[in-house]
């Protein structure tokens, strides 16, 4: 029944601001710009900002983005003004993870996983 994961949504409060921290973030330019949502391409999958969508989900399931290095991930967040949820941490066999809160405290995973690959 499931083809996989396809789009992750956050909600915002103010659209605009959210669409120039996460283009910062993900380093490029969302593929759909709406007043209603914005849509960004990250390797395949979609990053979504919606403004109608409730803010501040910090306690139902938890989307990790995959990163080269959870370290320097984690750090780059903070410094571009999210805020530290959960410290990157070892969680066996090489993977490491880490949670921050985006400016609109929605918890963003960060994932560093030798182990998987798309096909």
């Amino acid at each position: 029944m499931f083809q996989g994961l396809r789009t992750v949504t956050y909600g915002v409060t103010n659209i605009v601001e959210a669409k120039g921290w996460y283009s910062t973030v993900l380093s490029i330019q969302p593929y759909f710009d709406q007043a209603y949502y914005v849509g960004f391409n990250v390797g395949g999958f979609e990053l979504g900002l919606d403004p109608n969508q409730p803010t501040g989900a910090t306690n139902g399931p938890i989307a990790y983005w995959g990163v080269a290095d959870a370290e320097v991930a984690f750090k780059r967040l903070l410094e571009l003004g999210a805020k530290e949820h959960t410290p990157v941490h070892d969680v066996g066999d090489g993977i490491r993870l880490g949670i921050v809160l985006d400016l609109f405290g929605n918890t963003l995973g960060i994932i560093e996983n030798p182990h998987f690959s798309l096909p």
